[in-house]
């Protein structure tokens, strides 16, 4: 261990130390204040908006609950091989 490394750094942080930042009156000083664009309203509205919405169609999902109960769900196998060909290829 170098004692003299040890030593100039200490002097340093003495010498910022010394020379530091003042403390400051809070006097004369104003509010913070924080001020919104009608953008970041806006945005604020549309997140608020997003997050309260369910992530489940319930309309979508009683149709589908209705055909699969009655047997009348098809699904076109020309369909689903191209998208079974399309998630296989993004894979590669």
């Amino acid at each position: 261990m170098r004692i003299e490394a040890y030593n100039q750094v200490a002097q340093l942080y003495k010498t910022n130390k010394a020379s530091g930042a003042r403390p400051t009156s809070k006097a004369g000083m104003g509010r913070d204040e924080v001020q919104i664009s009608s953008f970041g309203r806006d945005y604020q509205v549309a997140k608020k908006a997003v997050a309260e919405a369910s992530d489940i169609r319930e309309d979508k999902v009683a149709e589908m609950k209705t055909k699969l109960e009655s047997n009348n769900y098809q699904v076109d196998t020309g369909d689903f091989a191209s998208k079974l060909l399309e998630k296989y290829n993004m894979g590669l």
